[in-house]
């Protein structure tokens, strides 16, 4: 018979991407990889939701990630188009380069 996954492995992996993915955010100056970095947090905080769901056998935390998720991809249509729009006319672009757009 196969055991099932406890839902505190699936927390410790969420805090591992998110960590992954605070580093990186805080490293890299690369706005492209900035972005995966933050998509990246926000999939752990989305995989954090549904493991403590299925741990505590209630559905509010899967319906939070379905709309965490409509978010987010309204997120990556706007943030992706800008940041590859910025890229092409100017390719090393970095986020300090970036700063410079505040009006």
């Amino acid at each position: 018979m196969i055991a099932a996954i406890e839902p505190s492995w699936y927390l410790i992996l969420a805090a591992m991407l998110f960590s992954v993915g605070a580093v990186g955010l805080l490293i890299r100056r690369n706005p492209l990889v900035m972005f995966m970095c933050i998509e990246l947090m926000l999939n752990a905080a989305n995989l954090t939701f549904v493991a403590l769901a299925i741990k505590l056998g209630d559905i509010n935390g899967q319906t939070a990630v379905f709309f965490v998720m409509v978010v987010a991809a309204a997120e990556v249509v706007v943030g992706l188009s800008i940041i590859v729009s910025i890229l092409r006319r100017k390719p090393g672009a970095t986020a300090d380069d970036l700063a410079e757009l505040k009006g």
